[in-house]
């Protein structure tokens, strides 16, 4: 058990998803799924290479070496339980494994691409950068292989489409993180509230703060906690799917803005953007210190939970509710982020990488990986029971945890890291109240325009 925690934390904190110290990072969670072109049609005309795929998946005919690029191997050791359950099916196929450090990863990658290296597949570390990449040509466009293998995108919550790029499928979701609602049972108690519901709009969410806030200085228990990613409050504004940080115009984001301000400095429900910056404190501290009643936060977390718990450096009693969602909007929609695996245009084994890339991201591979706590990009209630059953987590969890779509927190588009950059600059700004709303969604409008023309 404690080498399944150590795996799913590691791979969090390498990760940084739905997560993110910086603005790079940021465990944002919503994107609006790119429009062009999401879905292939039946007119799809698989190649010889795909005829002799196809073949292959009823008996291990396919034989060779292929090469799998990723990062930090000993934080995602799933990685070799994939690779000896893929050689039971295909026992003719090497798969080598080529690493770099987390923090390089990106960087070497693109060298590596740019210098016409024959990598065959490809774990993607952040998202967006494949539109860079497609647009240089150095992805493969997967369309043929999904139509002549049967592949149902639907299986994927929404988060195959935005991998969609340029009409070009270039990749499938491996794994996910997403948003959900932590609570503090033992503050929810003490107050005679009951938990958090898996329906529950925000404005509901508000008014629960306000029951759960008590006491003042630093014996304060505050009814909610929003972490100071710009995240985790620009999220709320893209959690029905219809907007994205990239605008043009944002004022979808001013209710979201107006609850957190509220939040802050009229009802004092949670602690104030000012302080959690100049004294550095972090989300995990104040909620494992049991300060926090509720808390939104990424599924990575759990991990972590778990894993303090049973290390007994905190005694906290939580759980996690779905997270809340707007207001004509259903339960179940939420943030997120996802981890792709693509296929480069000049490998030499692409039906070897294409084998490789669909046992990963298909059922075999989601079964293998929720079995270590780890959220498959193909999440659904099998997997999810999965996850819920391993040994610490919290009753209620596989309820909590059922999505009906997840919005990516950036969008896979042109600029959207400079975007995202920006929009953090502007977000310290209004949480600090330099600025009021209306300059703020003035200035991230025209901002946003500047950048993107």
């Amino acid at each position: 058990m404690k080498k399944i925690l150590s795996i799913a934390l590691a791979t969090v904190l390498t990760l940084g998803l739905l997560s993110g110290c910086g603005a790079k990072n940021e465990p944002s969670s919503e994107t609006t799924p790119n429009t062009t072109a999401n879905t292939v049609t039946d007119t799809a005309t698989p190649d010889a290479k795909v005829e002799t795929e196809t073949e292959a998946e009823a008996s291990p005919a396919l034989e060779g070496k292929l090469t799998f690029s990723l990062w930090d191997l000993n934080t995602m050791e799933y990685f070799e339980d994939l690779r000896h359950a893929f050689n039971q099916e295909y026992p003719n196929i090497e798969v080598e494994f080529v690493e770099s450090a987390s923090a390089d990863y990106t960087q070497n990658l693109a060298i590596s691409l740019n210098g016409g290296a024959a990598t065959d597949a490809i774990l993607i570390k952040d998202a967006d950068t494949l539109v860079t990449l497609e647009q240089k040509g150095q992805l493969l466009d997967l369309s043929a292989y999904i139509a002549a293998s049967g592949v149902n995108l639907a299986d994927y919550n929404g988060l195959a489409e935005p991998l969609n790029v340029g009409g070009k499928q270039v990749g499938l979701p491996f794994r996910t993180d997403y948003y959900v609602n932590f609570y503090n049972k033992g503050i929810f108690d003490a107050a005679g509230v009951a938990y958090p519901s898996n329906n529950m709009t925000w404005a509901e969410y508000e008014e629960l703060a306000k029951k759960l806030t008590s006491g003042s200085g630093i014996d304060k228990l505050y009814g909610s906690h929003f972490h100071t990613w710009q995240a985790l409050v620009q999220n709320w504004g893209v959690q029905d799917g219809r907007n994205s940080i990239l605008g043009p115009d944002y004022g979808f984001m001013r209710s979201a803005y107006e609850m957190a301000l509220r939040m802050q400095n009229e009802d004092q429900t949670m602690m104030d953007y000012a302080t959690l910056r100049s004294a550095n404190l972090h989300y995990s501290g104040l909620f494992q210190q049991g300060s926090v009643a509720m808390m939104p936060m990424g599924t990575w977390y759990i991990a972590t939970m778990i894993l303090r718990v049973s290390e007994g450096e905190t005694d906290v009693d939580w759980g996690v509710a779905t997270i809340p969602h707007p207001d004509g909007t259903e339960a179940g929609y939420t943030v997120g982020s996802i981890t792709p695996i693509a296929i480069n245009a000049a490998s030499k084994n692409t039906d070897l990488a294409w084998a490789w890339l669909s046992f990963c991201t298909g059922e075999k591979g989601a079964d293998i990986i929720s079995g270590q706590g780890v959220f498959p990009g193909r999440v659904n209630d099998t997997y999810i029971a999965k996850i819920t059953a391993l040994e610490g987590m919290p009753a209620g969890l596989a309820e909590a945890l059922k999505v009906k779509n997840i919005t990516l927190d950036r969008p896979i588009a042109p600029f959207v890291n400079e975007v995202n950059q920006m929009l953090g600059e502007e977000h310290g700004l209004v949480m600090l109240g330099e600025v009021t709303l209306d300059e703020f969604l003035d200035t991230i409008t025209e901002r946003s325009a500047e950048i993107q023309n």
